[in-house]
């Protein structure tokens, strides 16, 4: 019998492609209506798995994901790379210039800047999901509203594909992680990546001496991201990611020195690099 993984959105979101990959015929898709409802299901043992959208080629990291990472007991387990193509969708192919307004995901959004800008009558309006975006619009069946979602979305709901590749840049891609309320240790294969999280004292240098140890260790850091932490305001917190596993012992006695350079260290989880 297989797992149930959660997903953010409906049937057609890019999340639940991303669960295919990650996971194994056989496996049950759960979807959910938010982010944070993943999150808890995982954490809550109603799932074995949850799947979210962790960083994107065009706009970077996504920012809620690394937040709810944060702050709950979930470590990442494995990683998935797709590729995003985004499509004008409706109810029927009209003219541009009939659409008033666009639903999609703010981060799909964000990634079809030129469309958008080309359509000043037009209102964005955020949805959960690329997916809750083309449901929404198929609901409703209003030809003078659109969504930004993906071919496979279209057809799911029901809609026509008015204009396709409406993205800014010809290749995008999302990176999705699967998470779990443990921490892998074992080792398939030789490309592991550990993902973690520091905060540093409010002090010039502070940052540099935190990751010095890395460039002397020769370990590389193939992500560094800055979040404010929400309860210290103007202080912030860095989630990286290091390619190496967190018990190879260079990795472990590095990690160790820049427990003792920071206020805060926590892993986040160790898994297969996506090749």
């Amino acid at each position: 019998m297989g797992v149930n993984v959660a997903y953010p959105g409906r049937d057609g979101a890019h999340s639940a492609a991303a669960c295919d990959n990650l996971f194994p015929a056989g496996t049950e898709l759960v979807p959910l209506p938010s982010f944070t409802a993943v999150v808890e299901a995982t954490a809550e043992g109603d799932v074995a798995f949850g799947v979210l959208p962790i960083e994107s080629s065009l706009t970077g990291p996504v920012n809620e994901t690394h937040d709810l990472l944060y702050v709950s007991p979930l470590s990442i387990t494995g990683e998935t790379v797709l590729p995003i193509r985004h499509c004008l969708v409706g109810p029927k192919d009209v003219p541009l210039e009939e659409i008033k307004i666009v639903r999609s995901h703010p981060a799909a959004l964000d990634q079809c800047r030129r469309l958008l800008a080309a359509m000043p009558w037009t209102t964005a309006i955020a949805a959960a999901t690329t997916a809750d975006a083309a449901s929404e619009v198929s609901d409703h069946g209003d030809p003078t509203e659109a969504a930004i979602a993906s071919e496979r979305a279209a057809h799911m709901y029901g809609l026509t594909v008015i204009a396709g590749d409406v993205g800014d840049h010809p290749e995008a891609y999302t990176r999705f992680v699967s998470v779990a309320p443990y921490t892998r240790i074992d080792r398939e294969g030789e490309s592991w990546r550990t993902a973690f999280s520091f905060a540093t004292d409010h002090r010039p240098g502070a940052l540099h001496k935190a990751i010095e140890p890395f460039g002397r260790h020769a370990l590389d850091l193939v992500q560094l991201v800055s979040r404010p932490i929400p309860s210290t305001p103007w202080r912030y917190r860095f989630d990286a990611v290091l390619a190496g596993h967190p018990l190879d012992p260079i990795v472990t006695e590095t990690l160790a020195e820049v427990q003792g350079l920071t206020r805060e260290l926590r892993v986040f989880g160790s898994y297969p690099a996506y090749t």
